[in-house]
């Protein structure tokens, strides 16, 4: 009988973006900085070689080299994407199913009046695999709102959270802004110590009821407040949390999202009295919703990103005390133990979410952690290696800082002196020459040492 099975269908594509060129940029300067060296030592052809193969297999490798999330898969894909797949054997493919954890950091790029820049860079990690994207433009935010909200909640840290819910196009923010009635930063500037002496008197009085109105107002005003901080308008964020709080100033999520404001503004403007600020309305938040495991789950990783593993603890704990299920409570637990330097709380904290995990990434993910650092404090060996490692990158990171600022003081003087004396010339040469090299051979080591070590297991 004649075969008919139908292939499955080729799914189709959902959102795509571009892997960060920052790696393929650094080897083309290594490189064209060589061919330079080769001029200079009358090694023509060989310059020439180096500089043609340099700009125009680098630009072909940045063009191709994309990530793609078809709904149910990321894959990435490209030259890259292939050599490495034959020099591996292995299909750059991660499922939407098998993540086991998504990490944000931010970047502060400018800062001009009350609005500062942000660049975020997108950790999507599970199943020994790892995909990095960084934020620009529209193909990011469809990236960000396809898979996000595909990943489970305990699953994001706190930034990714923001990110899905409130990555909103910066158009859009100002209109909502515009709409709410929101004055742009120059008009809040020269009111905010009578904004602040509102505030203040509206603490003092009695909180009256609220109507469905002022509900759905103070509803529309957080979801402004939030989207103008993600997209750095930090002033008009705040006069919309202002505007939100004077409505439901009882409100744990809003007091929240507020102390994570205050502390945004810490950092732009170096004012370490809003961090403080920003630490006592995470305190408030906990306290208004203290049967809320979900926020004080979100609390107390702010608590320690925060530098405050003391109240991190308590509110973990708390989060536990009304969910004993709480599986990134236990996660945070974990964490706080390790700064302490306690290895056997760490074992136990992520002995409990192997136990309570809501999934099989959840509890692949903290098994691996657990037996990590079951192996520190069981193997004296293994934990001497794993110092030595993290002392080397360390000093890798502190070598690739200085040599990188090294190789820039020593480009100019060599590019200033030859016109002036060759023998000045000729050292600033040589010292960024060194500089360079240096500073390759630190970032290879930091690329080798960035994984755990894997020792045998003795009998």
């Amino acid at each position: 009988m004649r075969n008919t099975s139908i292939p499955p269908a080729r799914r189709k594509k959902v959102a795509s973006v571009r892997m960060s060129p920052g790696g393929y940029l650094a080897l083309a300067a290594i490189l064209t900085f060589v061919a330079v060296i080769c001029l200079r030592t009358h090694r023509d052809l060989l310059a020439l070689t180096l500089i043609v193969g340099t700009w125009t297999t680098i630009p072909s490798l940045i063009l191709t080299d994309k990530l793609i999330f078809d709904g149910v898969e990321l894959k990435r894909t490209g030259l890259s994407a292939f050599l490495k797949q034959l020099l591996h054997r292995r299909l750059s493919v991660l499922a939407i199913s098998d993540v086991e954890r998504v990490e944000v950091t931010s970047l502060r790029t400018l800062r001009r009046g009350g609005n500062v820049r942000y660049r975020y860079r997108v950790d999507v990690m599970g199943n020994d695999c790892a995909f990095t994207f960084t934020s620009g433009g529209k193909q990011f935010r469809r990236m960000v709102h396809a898979v996000l909200p595909h990943v489970d909640e305990h699953r994001l840290d706190v930034r990714a959270r923001e990110l899905r819910d409130h990555l909103v196009e910066t158009k859009a923010v100002r209109a909502d802004a515009e709409r709410l009635g929101i004055a742009p930063n120059v008009v809040l500037e020269n009111a905010r110590t009578a904004a602040e002496k509102r505030i203040e008197k509206h603490r003092r009085e009695p909180v009256s009821a609220n109507n469905e109105a002022d509900l759905e107002r103070s509803v529309l005003l957080r979801r402004a407040a939030n989207d103008l901080r993600m997209s750095g308008r930090l002033q008009q964020s705040a006069e919309a949390f202002r505007r939100a709080l004077l409505i439901t100033p009882r409100n744990g999520w809003i007091i929240y999202e507020y102390a994570r404001l205050l502390k945004s503004q810490a950092s732009a403007f170096g004012d370490a009295r809003l961090l403080s600020r920003a630490c006592a309305a995470l305190a408030l938040a906990a306290r208004r919703e203290s049967n809320d495991a979900r926020l004080l789950e979100r609390v107390g990783e702010s608590f320690l990103e925060y530098c405050d593993p003391a109240r991190a603890a308590k509110t973990f704990r708390r989060a536990l005390e009304v969910d004993e299920n709480s599986y990134r409570a236990q996660l945070g637990l974990a964490e706080v133990a390790l700064a302490q330097g306690k290895l056997a709380h760490v074992i136990h904290h992520y002995n409990d979410a192997v136990r309570i995990a809501p999934d099989k990434p959840s509890a692949r993910l903290a098994r691996r952690e657990s037996e990590y650092y079951s192996r520190l404090n069981n193997d004296e060996d293994y934990l001497a290696a794993e110092v030595r490692r993290m002392n080397w990158l360390e000093a890798a990171a502190r070598i690739q800082r200085l040599t990188a600022r090294a190789s820039f003081a020593a480009l100019l003087v060599a590019l200033v002196g030859s016109s002036l004396d060759q023998f000045v010339g000729g050292i600033g040469w040589a010292i960024a020459s060194s500089s360079i090299i240096a500073w390759s051979g630190s970032l290879l080591v930091r690329r080798l040492l960035s994984t755990r070590r894997r020792l045998a297991v003795d009998a």
